[in-house]
């Protein structure tokens, strides 16, 4: 494996990078390269890949629980041990540079709610806030090692494009679920839907069967709300009030997998027109926990956000605010990483100042249930700097895009707390952030963050002037059940100038 002529240039411990990559290659099927570049190219990535693992560097990240190198959930090495990364506020962005990192020529897609199976250790991460240059995933912004509020079903997870030069296997190779293209069921086929194992007819297992064939269970990978409502919808039971990736109602053991691959916008009437792998050619590739399977609670009452659209076109402004009046918005990771650099190399970082986009942003329930954390009350986190406890780590998002879809700005936000800041009349206000009080939003309640509250901003002051997008969403990981997700967003036009900022023909959307 490793040629006469490359030892020279070998560093210390790359021995050990050669006897593992001897053992994997001999564990493995009889391999073709197309030339003997290609092996040596190949090579070189996994030495790459490898070499900070096997030294235990500070740093080293791996992927865990797929089946393939590519893909699985991310775990960081800190103080000599692996630990799992959150996935709130997980995005294309973090997982692009964990590829790269990889030494893989990009993201084809990231996952989160554990895609991959729960996290396996202590969560290292939390709240990751990468802009996109970074080398590596430890110089994005973080909250700091193994401070986080996150359950093991939240890892955070990627899938790679696979290197070029990839070894290809001579023997049938693995079927995985990135290589399968996925369809709705054909329309002349009929999905059948039914929840099986619950403790009443609302909640259970979700079985189906394709042209009243044998009925079998949904792989768990991937299952979320989304889905969920639309089984909820299908069977006449309402919405979704949560979604379950789980053994509780029956598992692989009772109901063999007939359905993997799903993938719902959320709006669908029929669990057939979402995506799905081929079910018809009975190919079912499931991920994570092979015990575990979709599942479903529905209710008849759900809340239902709605951004309040007018409110940020009117308040959006530009201001120029001292470093030195934004240090209680540094700890909770609102500005650019390029502040936290300055903060770090310059003596007077304190007089040096940042240009913010600042605007006042409203959520209205107009559903028939109260808004509530998908938290519970001992897991919200306390803040020294507002003095209150924040229930929900990602409520809002603030981002900013150029015309041809690049994120090049973001407001981040390392909590948020939920209360009835202003109610319509002969509605009376039942949430207050204040004295370890309920959060959330009652019906006909709206939650209003003032512009001239800490981190209701976007950080501009790198942006070059011009015409760009403004995105400004609620409840965007779809982590609390709604009626539905198609009024979580505001999409505006913003122009920025040296000067000034204006925000206009905001629209309605998805998050």
């Amino acid at each position: 494996m490793c040629a006469i002529e490359d030892r020279k240039v070998l560093k210390m411990g790359l021995t050990l990078v050669c006897l593992t990559l001897l053992a994997i290659h001999m564990a493995d099927a009889v391999v073709q390269h197309r030339s003997l570049e290609d092996a040596r190219q190949e090579r070189q990535r996994l030495v790459h890949r490898y070499t900070k693992v096997l030294n235990k560097e500070e740093g080293a990240i791996r992927l865990v629980g797929g089946d393939n190198e590519y893909e699985g959930n991310i775990e960081v090495l800190h103080n000599g041990k692996w630990g799992a990364v959150c996935d709130d506020e997980w995005d294309s962005t973090e997982a692009d540079i964990v590829c790269r990192q990889l030494g893989f020529p990009g993201m084809r897609r990231y996952t989160r709610s554990g895609f991959f199976g729960p996290a396996r250790r202590r969560f290292w991460m939390d709240n990751l806030f990468c802009e996109g240059h970074e080398q590596e995933l430890v110089d994005c912004h973080f909250e700091g090692w193994g401070e986080n509020d996150c359950e093991p079903g939240e890892a955070a997870g990627v899938v790679c494009y696979p290197p070029e030069n990839a070894l290809i296997p001579m023997a049938t190779p693995i079927i995985r679920d990135e290589d399968l293209p996925k369809y709705p069921i054909h329309s002349r086929s009929r999905l059948y839907v039914r929840l099986r194992g619950g403790r009443s007819r609302i909640e259970g297992r979700v079985e189906v069967s394709l042209d009243g064939g044998r009925w079998g269970s949904v792989c768990a990978d991937g299952w979320s709300l989304l889905e969920a409502n639309v089984v909820c919808r299908q069977l006449g039971l309402g919405y979704a009030s949560e979604a379950f990736q789980t053994d509780f109602f029956g598992g692989f053991n009772v109901s063999r997998p007939v359905l993997s691959g799903s993938e719902c916008y959320g709006n669908e009437t029929e669990l057939a027109d979402c995506l799905h792998h081929d079910a018809s050619q009975g190919i079912i590739s499931c991920h994570g926990n092979r015990q575990h399977v979709a599942a479903v609670i529905c209710d008849y009452i759900a809340p239902d956000l709605v951004v309040d659209y007018l409110e940020i076109e009117q308040t959006a402004h530009l201001e120029d605010r001292p470093m030195l009046l934004m240090q209680c918005a540094m700890e909770e990771n609102c500005v650019a990483n390029e502040a936290y650099q300055i903060q770090r190399d310059d003596p007077h970082w304190r007089y040096r100042s940042r240009r913010l986009l600042k605007f006042t942003a409203a959520a209205i329930n107009a559903g028939n249930a109260d808004f509530r954390p998908f938290k519970e009350k001992s897991q919200w986190e306390w803040h020294m700097c507002h003095m209150h406890f924040h229930s929900m780590e990602v409520f809002a998002t603030f981002d900013i895009f150029n015309l041809r879809g690049i994120k090049v700005a973001q407001g981040h936000k390392a909590s948020f707390c939920l209360e009835d800041s202003n109610c319509l009349p002969g509605v009376a206000k039942k949430y207050n952030c204040a004295n370890y009080g309920d959060q959330g939003i009652s019906i006909n309640c709206s939650d209003v963050y003032l512009y001239n509250l800490d981190c209701q901003w976007v950080d501009v002051t790198d942006l070059i002037p011009g015409t760009y997008v403004l995105k400004i969403a609620i409840n965007p990981e779809f982590k609390v059940a709604e009626m539905n997700y198609d009024n979580n967003a505001a999409i505006c036009d913003l122009i920025y100038t040296a000067n000034f900022a204006r925000v206009q023909n905001c629209q309605l959307g998805r998050p």
